[in-house]
């Protein structure tokens, strides 16, 4: 049974995660139980920021009943919380003394202050000390609660500072059924979407909502077992990225423009109007902000690409050690039967150990084309560079 069935508002849309949830309870409920800093960790669509609002919600509500406070937390709006979830590559000094700086006032209307900090292990060390004595001696009502992937992802220093939280990856099946009572999608369609998302929540929602999404997913693992040389490699690598890219486009375009919109509006300009001298600078700075985000979207997206080739060459090894019970891409079995026969295992680990070197590459200034079409060549070629 999930948590999603037997946990009351707001902790019903966490599901898979009853340890979790019940630790979380027992602090919003009881002040001995309750530490000053939290770090919620698990893998990527395991539901970490719903656990944290919600533990929010509960911290920040006068009572248990109190459910228009609760939904107002929710819904981002609630005057004594303070969220940050970052859509660039990294979350900035500046953004983390405004951090530190609403740490130090005292709740407006709720019980506690709450700090929810997405995606923690965005912080490089400089930003990280910034947090530290806020960590270490907050505000008696002040409760930060930051998530990240792992404990390792973050300094020793903050994780030193904080109770953790581990969340457990969920099943097929648990994701599958969420789906299909969320979309109202057919069970085949999200037990495949939560299949080839790896049990990610969010990303299984888009392929079980999203035929587009499926056919490039596909269209890309075909291509990429088609890959046969140095000239295949550097076309497919290049439809990779292109595909990235325009679902990049896809992601941020609507939002941009909404944004631009909005500050024009705020500031007075009107539609079609020219921005004012005085004016520019605020909109040069949403335009850096927007081109930040761009960039960790295609970054996103072709990470995305890379863990699904991972599940393809996990499959090959699986295959090739008798294992076809519990296979990602179930679909492609005879292709990738067919592979695991022809290669030795040890060029099936080059595969996966080159695409696990590129989504480290890709962290830094690298050029996504030929990162993408140095690994292609690797995995054709089964030698590494």
């Amino acid at each position: 049974m999930t948590a999603a069935l037997t946990a009351p508002f707001p902790w019903s849309d966490v599901w898979g995660q009853d340890a979790a949830v019940q630790t979380l309870r027992q602090a919003a409920s009881d002040p001995a139980a309750l530490s000053h800093a939290w770090l919620i960790t698990g893998p990527p669509g395991s539901g970490r920021s719903t656990l944290a609002y919600a533990f929010a919600a509960a911290l920040i509500a006068d009572h248990p009943d109190d459910e228009n406070a609760m939904r107002q937390v929710l819904a981002g709006t609630h005057p004594d919380l303070t969220a940050l979830r970052t859509d660039k590559i990294i979350i900035t000094i500046a953004e983390a003394r405004s951090l530190v700086e609403r740490s130090y006032f005292a709740p407006s209307a709720g019980r506690y202050r709450v700090i929810v900090v997405e995606d923690a292990d965005r912080m490089v060390e400089r930003t990280s000390n910034v947090l530290l004595k806020a960590l270490e001696e907050p505000p008696e009502n002040t409760v930060w609660v930051l998530c990240a992937p792992s404990e390792a992802d973050l300094l020793p220093t903050i994780r030193s500072r904080v109770r953790a939280v581990r969340l457990r990856e969920p099943e097929v099946a648990d994701v599958a059924r969420l789906i299909a009572l969320r979309t109202g999608i057919d069970e085949a369609t999200a037990e495949q979407a939560a299949r080839h998302a790896q049990r990610h929540i969010g990303m299984a929602q888009r392929l079980a909502t999203d035929e587009g999404a499926r056919r490039r997913r596909d269209e890309t693992l075909r291509a990429v077992l088609g890959v046969r040389g140095v000239g295949t490699a550097v076309e497919v690598a290049g439809h990779i990225i292109q595909a990235a890219t325009d679902d990049a486009k896809t992601l941020t375009a609507e939002r941009d423009a909404a944004e631009r919109a909005s500050l024009l509006r705020t500031v007075g300009v009107a539609e079609g109007q020219a921005v004012p001298p005085a004016l520019r600078s605020q909109l040069s700075a949403l335009e850096d902000d927007q081109k930040k985000r761009a960039t960790r979207s295609l970054r996103d997206g072709i990470d995305r690409v890379l863990t699904d080739l991972q599940s393809m060459y996990r499959d090959v090894i699986m295959l090739q050690f008798d294992r076809d019970d519990a296979l990602i891409n179930s679909e492609l079995q005879a292709d990738l039967a067919a592979l695991a026969a022809a290669w030795p295992v040890e060029r099936t680990l080059i595969a996966l150990d080159a695409i696990s070197d590129t989504r480290e590459t890709l962290q830094r200034n690298v050029s996504p084309l030929l990162a993408t079409e140095s690994l292609l060549v690797t995995i054709s070629s089964g030698r590494t560079p």
